[in-house]
């Protein structure tokens, strides 16, 4: 066997067919993201380090971030998110932008995590952000917006629930539980661990935390209890919210969610698959109003969420909800070309096509029909063109249908009009 070099761990090779699947995604989200208003942004694939390195989690920066020294003696990294990004992006500007900001982005980005399944190294990730309202009812349009591509794309609540918390009330229970201040990180980062570690593990690491086990039965009632959400004000207004915005059916509360980052300061949330055997979080998001000046801008509430195409290209595989129908080639015409002779004369129809707005593959060489035929066959194109000797001779093009076997032969001036005819019955057939 030849000695291919692979490709880097962790990256993925997109082939048109991939390609074809990961721009429908896109465009997807590019439509639901515009329905509410919001416009399409992005920041450099490198960022210093000095940005991330006060704004995102210890692991985040120590041993997740790809990270490197430039020519100038710069610590320099490969964006493993993007908020920070968009904090330093508005604090630069935050005189002249108008607010409210409703942003959303999707591009690459980077972390150096072990790969294996709904996980790389290498991925495309859906950034929605809105700054400025500081209210619940702004958390809700964010969640809405998720929950509406889940619904766009055909994902149900039976498959898919956003789960909804509050660090705010869950800093108010720890009070009330005795825990002291200093110790409330280490303690909500261990609540966060909860569905990535055995239940025995889970309990046992509480006592190296110094909980008591009065402590530990009041944060698993705590972890229970579906109408805690009742004590807060801001969750009743948001659970009002997402009422009134038809979507409820995929908002749930778990006083469980915490979100790992430690920008997080009020409203956080995250989508999980419901009984499936996806065991992580499809995305996560939240509010955060105190990154902004963390980067040198003014104090500014905000709320937003990522969404990376690993774990939901998964979930809608696995739910049968990708499309099947997805053209491969851009152009649903080939022009064929006979022989030598004319093979120029091919190109010259492909152009004055091309001129008429169809998009147009040309055969790139003499070869016989039925493989010319088979080519496009295979690459999804129904309908081919033909100039032989006699055409030529006529001024003349035959059309042929590979699909139903059937083709006419127009003058060529009205070859053009004659494949947008045949491509009409193709849509509506």
């Amino acid at each position: 066997m030849k000695n291919i070099i692979p490709p880097v761990k962790g990256t993925r090779d997109f082939y048109p067919q991939q390609m074809a699947i990961r721009v429908w995604l896109y465009n997807i989200i590019r439509q639901v993201s515009e329905s509410f208003g919001y416009q399409e942004w992005d920041a450099p694939f490198l960022e210093s380090l000095e940005l991330y390195a006060a704004k995102s989690n210890e692991e985040m920066v120590k041993e997740q971030s790809y990270v490197f020294e430039d020519r100038g003696g710069k610590l320099i990294t490969l964006r493993p998110e993007l908020t920070p990004s968009l904090a330093r992006m508005v604090a630069q500007k935050q005189n002249v932008l108008v607010f409210p900001l409703r942003w959303w982005s999707f591009g690459p980005f980077w972390r150096y995590e072990r790969p294996q399944k709904g996980r790389t190294r290498e991925f495309f990730q859906w950034n929605v952000d809105l700054l400025g309202p500081d209210s619940p009812e702004a958390d809700a349009e964010n969640v809405a917006v998720l929950a509406t591509f889940f619904k766009t794309v055909g994902l149900t609540p039976k498959e898919v629930l956003i789960m909804v918390s509050d660090r705010c009330l869950l800093d108010a229970q720890l009070s009330a539980f005795d825990i002291p201040a200093e110790s409330r990180a280490a303690v909500s980062a261990w609540i966060d661990q909860r569905d990535k570690l055995s239940a025995e593990a889970w309990r046992a690491k509480a006592s190296e935390l110094g909980l008591s086990d009065e402590q530990l039965s009041q944060i698993e009632a705590m972890l229970a209890d579906k109408e805690l959400w009742k004590n807060s004000a801001e969750l009743i207004r948001f659970f009002k919210a997402i009422e009134t915005l038809g979507l409820s059916d995929y908002v749930r509360f778990d006083a469980g969610i915490v979100r790992g980052f430690t920008y997080y300061t009020g409203t956080v949330f995250e989508a999980w698959e419901v009984g499936g055997d996806i065991r992580r979080s499809i995305l996560g998001g939240g509010r955060y109003d105190k990154l902004l000046a963390d980067v040198g801008g003014d104090r500014l509430p905000a709320v937003g969420y990522a969404m990376g195409d690993v774990v939901i290209t998964l979930m809608l595989e696995k739910y049968g909800l990708l499309p099947k129908d997805l053209k491969v080639s851009p152009a649903p015409v080939l022009v064929t070309v006979f022989d030598h002779e004319r093979l120029l004369e091919s190109y010259a129809l492909a152009s004055e096509l091309r001129r008429t707005g169809l998009s147009v593959t040309c055969y790139p060489e003499p070869a016989k029909l039925p493989k010319q035929f088979k080519f496009a066959d295979r690459m999804g194109i129904r309908l081919v063109t033909v100039v032989g000797p006699d055409e030529a001779a006529a001024g003349k093009v035959t059309l042929k249908d590979l699909a139903r076997g059937k083709q006419v032969t127009v003058a060529r001036e009205k070859a053009a009009e004659a494949i947008r005819q045949a491509l009409a019955k193709v849509l509506a057939s």
